[in-house]
């Protein structure tokens, strides 16, 4: 491990977690492949912040995620526990037994058929051509050598587990499956709070968790702290609440940053019970996940928390489908791969610590997400250019389920722009000409950010960093962009035919909204119309009434920290 990597570990606990991570980790994956470019610089962002470097057992050099992810009984589909990297042959060797023996096996979930190919550990695409790669050591781009494969298409409806496009390789100690739920089906599945939090009370899961934490922690030269991908819908609100509490019991001073994750908007009239779960699962896991983290930020295409499902979030540039855990988590993952940077840095980074202080002030531990996929420029447009014609308009497109912040005060920001050529950064008008505006006049691409937020928000606490690394959407991502934008997301009027989109620019923000005054106050009072003694399953798990009706206490506290005015601000 590189020395002052200032190393992060990730949890994932759930199953859309899962998705949203495996989209992920895919992206940095295609980022650490890409060809030596001389307009990219290639340390940027650090790679070993969330990757480590290791050997098989085998002497084989690795480089895997330092990720601990938490899941249920069959949701891993073709996935080996120990991680094909891993794969030891000689434990595969015939046992010497010369008696009566008798094999019991459980046949695994074929992978889907679509995606054997493609997601071979040994494929990569480049300019429209299958490569064969070797396993990556962390020491830079893996070179790649040429193969014939097509290009396959996904059909991306069939795609039901996350492990089936997963393209990077594990280590064994990253993963955990809880035996006692069952991912899909009728029976047996981890609905709600209360089941969550009781699994990390057995002793079998906590040791499994310590045990997982100690090894990845001890390596580590500098840990800054913890990032956990948590479902808020189920019942893995309530594993996130205890996981949270046991990393700061034992890892006070780390920083814990949390994303509640919410997949696409549910039918009340088709789902009622699952959506009465999954508002009340959202509320305990926000109230608990916020008091034990430096910062929890839910991310949902959704419009609302709220019982009434609120059309799905639009993207100009974008043809999703709601309804599908693969298109949603993708949006949600190339949020991430840019909201989270300043803690990624190779050079002059912003700690989790740091990054939470600015946004969380005043007891306002819940943040807001929004992005611009892709960040809209035409090529012959400069930033001050794109900026200036939006007008007082929002940049981005809220991802926290918090409604429409236009207009919505906020307290403090963090603006990340990334994906843009430095040619394009500032303006370069012809000496005379009269300048558009204040934008035109600065020199630099960090003076125009600091600039157009000044003059949107002039009393808000605001950082913004700029990167000329885009987010790569290579397959498995899927097809998602309209056909007027260029391989590298720019908007064209006639872009090349069947060109499709292999980088996008990106914009994510993090913000402390005051918009989510009403947004929590609102999800407290649809929880006071509930009458819990008609959730009898939700009961039985844990939950008592004495325990919502705390919890519509912390949630109205919560609420009262983003109303009005502060010193620092008014």
């Amino acid at each position: 491990m590189a020395g002052g990597a200032r190393e992060v570990l990730t949890l994932q606990l759930g199953h859309f977690a899962g998705f949203v991570g495996a989209h992920w980790w895919n992206q940095q994956d295609a980022a650490l492949r890409e060809p030596a470019n001389a307009k990219l610089p290639p340390s940027e962002l650090c790679p070993d912040v969330l990757y480590r470097t290791g050997q098989t057992v085998h002497g084989q050099e690795t480089y895997t995620p330092r990720l601990i992810l938490m899941d249920l009984k069959g949701s891993l589909s073709s996935l080996k526990q120990e991680s094909g990297l891993y794969w030891n042959k000689q434990l595969d060797a015939a046992i010497a037994w010369q008696g009566k023996l008798t094999t019991h096996t459980e046949e695994l979930h074929p992978k889907n058929p679509y995606l054997q190919d493609l997601l071979s550990a040994e494929g990569a695409l480049s300019d429209g051509t299958w490569k064969v790669k070797a396993i990556p050591n962390g020491k830079g781009p893996t070179p790649l050598t040429t193969a014939t494969t097509p290009k396959p298409l996904i059909p991306t409806e069939s795609i039901r587990v996350w492990s089936d496009f997963l393209r990077v390789h594990l280590h064994p100690r990253s993963i955990c499956v809880i035996q006692k739920y069952n991912h899909d089906g009728e029976a047996g599945l981890l609905e709600a709070f209360g089941q969550g939090e009781s699994v990390l009370k057995e002793p079998r899961y906590l040791e499994e968790l310590d045990d997982r934490l100690h090894f990845f922690v001890e390596e580590c030269d500098y840990l800054q702290g913890f990032q956990i991908l948590c479902d808020l819908h189920d019942g893995f609100s309530g594993v996130g609440a205890k996981a949270t509490e046991l990393l700061q019991d034992e890892y006070s001073g780390r920083g814990i940053i949390t994303w509640g994750l919410l997949p696409g908007p549910y039918s009340l009239q088709q789902e009622p019970q699952k959506n009465i779960y999954r508002l009340l699962n959202t509320a305990f896991g926000l109230v608990h996940l916020s008091a034990q983290s430096s910062l929890v930020c839910p991310l949902s295409l959704g419009g609302s928390l709220g019982l009434r499902p609120d059309p799905p979030v639009n993207f100009p540039h974008l043809r999703y489908d709601a309804s599908l855990p693969f298109h949603c988590s993708a949006i949600l993952a190339t949020a991430l791969d840019t909201v989270t940077v300043p803690y990624r840095l190779h050079s002059s980074p912003v700690s989790m610590v740091q990054l939470a202080d600015m946004l969380t002030f005043s007891g306002r531990k819940v943040v807001t997400a929004g992005a611009a996929i892709p960040f809209p420029l035409v090529p012959s447009q400069s930033l001050p250019d794109a900026l200036a014609q939006l007008g007082g308009t929002t940049p981005w497109t809220p991802l926290s389920a918090c409604g429409d912040m236009c207009g919505t005060r906020c307290f403090a920001q963090s603006v990340v722009l990334r994906g843009l050529d430095r040619a394009c950064h500032t303006s370069h008008l012809t000496p005379g000409t009269p300048l558009p505006s204040l934008l035109h006049a600065c020199t630099t691409g960090e003076e125009v950010l600091a600039q157009y937020f000044q003059q949107q928000q002039p009393r808000v606490r605001s950082s913004s960093h700029l990167l000329l690394t885009p987010c790569r959407v290579l397959p498995p991502y899927p097809r998602l962009f309209s056909s007027s934008l260029s391989q590298q997301g720019l908007i064209q009027d006639d872009p090349p035919t069947g060109a499709a989109v292999e980088s996008i620019p990106v914009l994510g923000t993090l913000s402390s909204s005051a918009s989510l005054n009403q947004t929590l106050g609102d999800l407290a009072k649809e929880l006071t119309k509930l009458d819990l003694r008609r959730w009898a399953s939700f009961m039985d798990a844990g939950v008592e009434q004495g325990d919502l009706e705390e919890l519509l206490q912390d949630l109205h506290s919560l609420a009262q920290c983003y109303q009005g005015g502060d010193s620092l601000m008014d």
